[in-house]
């Protein structure tokens, strides 16, 4: 099931690009104002806080041409406001500014607005391509993203499961337990790898990049997942402590629930300090509101997954109490949810129009739907644990008697059973005791029958053998039950309905997934009221695929990026993939750009190895015209390839 969720994550990651979260709530200059002096520096506001990196805001000018500018800072006490310093000598006309942030809940965030200096230019910028995101870092991220919250549940689910139900057997447990520590140890570690290619849009050869990962591992997400997974490692010592404790028969103690409470909520809080909760409006009671909501989450969903093993693995079928017991906190966890479900809807939301009109919304419909069908199977679920439960308080609970008393003779003042041959018939309870005289080992052969007369009375059925009619006393036997009795058929639709429970569970988790990697309503209401976004001034980028032969018949693809493709600095982009379309590690790529009509040439790129892809930041292409790229990769350490493209470059 867990498996079955995360392909589907992974085809929907891999279908665009992750929604972002924070977006622009105004800037100064403002969205197409026209400024009659150049300013001194570029404000941005965003509809929460956000993370800068080297290349968040990007500025070109009139002629096409990047403006150099100093690494972008936050303005003193305001995490949500980005500010650039502008140099002072801007020429006259429209410039772009093309920025790109992480969102305080982890999600990176880009677009692009302008403003004029003096006067507008009589030529707007080209229209601007977002590349979003890298579609297999995002696919990757998201579905670890899914598996992380998945096991999470699990994990605290089943803990708790033991500790507020305690069924008889947890042998079983073991299962979800350990499935549940692993998947979320390895999609914790998953997260930490590629959080600086998902934050830099990068293929997840980015992870080379050191420089990328230092700044990505100075953020507030990735110190969720550091505190994330120390957790998961105290969590793996603290469950074989445990165990260990189980083994010598010893039951968990009041310090040591405590310690699972506090590991748990501590889970929780690495998800509340990276997602939604930890950014917009009443941040400290949306995080508490989202820990909870989560522990609840766990607890029911868990404890059902926890169930349903027990129902299905366990040697003996659970106790009605334990069954019971989880009724209950799975009806108090549904409470919970309701009530901090119906908070954060609220918040997200801002409004009923919401809900129809805005992807967010509707996410959130198809989850109160998913969330109703399940309402609906655990009612069911509750109602044949009730039919248990009440089975189980109408049985009797009389003590066995024994179906016969022996005949007892006294012989030589011993009392003892009577031999079987010696009574032609068996008498039922209270029969008559013979007493034999002192010195005789039988009695007297006339009033008793000869060997041969009791052999053939022997092979005879005898009265007790008779069917005989159910004393009072005679009580059933709880453990020999017929396969069709009424308490079987209800376990038996219990299994079902439980089963069903969880198919639907893993959904609601999926959906609960996507949910986070919406924009809230509310703050899509919030850019949207400083005005619509600005398409036009980010120009497009220059993207070439050029083949390379690495001998025996294959090929190999260098693709390259050059941004943004007109005169004046670019930055530059070279990835290589070789013949299956897997990314290719290859010792060297070099790239010179010539133009022939201006004798102008050759212009090395002087890419630099940035860990699994080569790039640089500062290629000036001079003057427009039709340029020779000059393409040279070295295969191995005596082989190398070379390949020419021409480009056009504009201004």
């Amino acid at each position: 099931m867990l498996l079955g969720g995360a392909l589907v994550l992974l085809l929907l990651g891999s279908a665009g690009p992750a929604s972002a979260h924070a977006a622009l709530r105004g800037s100064d200059p403002q969205d197409g104002s026209v400024a009659k002096t150049a300013p001194e520096q570029v404000t941005l506001t965003f509809t929460e806080s956000v993370g800068l990196m080297d290349d968040s805001v990007r500025i070109y000018g009139p002629d096409n041409r990047r403006v150099h500018v100093e690494e972008p800072r936050h303005a003193e006490g305001a995490s949500d406001t980005a500010v650039v310093e502008l140099p002072d000598d801007l020429a006259e006309g429209t410039y772009t500014i093309a920025w790109r942030v992480i969102s305080a809940d982890s999600h990176p965030s880009s677009g692009a607005f302008t403003f004029s200096i003096g006067k507008p230019s009589p030529t707007p910028p080209a229209a601007p391509t977002d590349p979003g995101g890298h579609p297999v870092t995002a696919s990757l991220y998201n579905t670890a993203r899914y598996l992380a919250y998945v096991a999470a549940v699990l994990l605290i689910g089943a803990a708790a499961f033991v500790a507020l139900c305690r069924p008889t057997d947890t042998t079983p447990l073991r299962l979800p337990l350990l499935t549940g520590w692993w998947t979320l140890l390895g999609s914790t570690l998953v997260l930490l790898v590629l959080r600086a290619p998902f934050e830099s849009a990068a293929p997840p050869s980015g992870v080379l990049d050191t420089e990328a990962v230092g700044r990505a591992l100075g953020g507030r997400p990735a110190w969720a997942l550091l505190a994330r997974l120390v957790l998961t490692l105290l969590a793996g010592l603290f469950l074989l402590r445990l165990a260990r404790r189980r083994e010598d028969g010893h039951r968990p103690t009041l310090p040591h629930l405590a310690a699972g409470g506090a590991l748990s909520v501590g889970f929780a809080l690495t998800w509340a300090a990276a997602e939604h909760a930890s950014a917009g409006i009443q941040v400290p009671v949306a995080m508490t509101s989202s820990v909870v909501h989560l522990l609840a989450t766990a607890c029911w969903l868990g404890g059902l997954v926890s169930l349903l093993v027990i129902l299905f693995r366990a040697d003996t079928p659970p106790p009605t109490a334990t069954v019971t017991r989880f009724s209950r906190v799975a009806f108090l966890s549904v409470v919970v949810l309701a009530v901090t479900g119906v908070y954060q809807s609220w918040r997200g939301l801002g409004s009923w129009a919401a809900l129809t009109g805005t992807p967010y919304g509707r996410t959130l419909t198809a989850k109160l739907v998913a969330v109703a069908v399940l309402l609906l199977v655990a009612g069911l679920s509750r109602r044949w644990t009730a039919r248990l439960a009440q089975g189980r308080t109408r049985e009797p609970e009389t003590a066995p008697v024994p179906d016969r008393v022996p005949d007892l003779v006294t012989v030589g003042g011993d009392t003892r059973p009577a031999p079987a041959a010696a009574s032609p018939a068996e008498p039922g309870p209270g029969a008559a005791r013979a007493t034999v005289p002192p010195g005789d080992d039988a009695p007297d052969s006339e009033g008793a029958p000869d060997a041969s007369a009791a052999g053939d009375q022997s092979d005879r059925p005898a009265a007790s053998d008779a069917p005989r009619s159910p004393e009072p006393h005679d009580a059933p036997d709880s453990d020999a039950r017929p396969a069709d009795s009424p308490e079987d058929l209800h376990r038996r639709a219990l299994r079902l309905s439980v089963l069903v429970e969880v198919l639907v569970a893993v959904v609601v988790l999926l959906i609960t997934t996507v949910l986070t990697s919406t924009l809230p309503a509310r703050a899509q209401a919030e850019a949207e009221a400083s005005g619509p976004p600005q398409v036009a001034g980010l120009p497009a980028a220059t993207s070439v695929t050029i083949p390379y032969d690495i001998g025996s018949g294959k090929n190999g693809t260098v693709q390259l990026t050059l941004d943004p493709g007109r005169v004046g600095e670019n930055s530059v982009q070279a990835v290589t993939f070789g013949p299956t379309g897997a990314l290719a590690v290859v010792p060297e790529v070099r790239l010179s750009f010539t133009l022939e009509a201006k004798d102008i040439g050759p212009l090395d790129a002087r890419l630099t190895d940035r860990g699994g892809y080569w790039a640089t930041s500062d290629l000036v292409l001079p003057i427009e015209g039709t340029w020779t790229m000059r393409t040279t990769v070295r295969v191995s350490e005596v082989d190398q390839v070379t390949e020419t493209r021409r480009i056009r470059i504009t201004r």
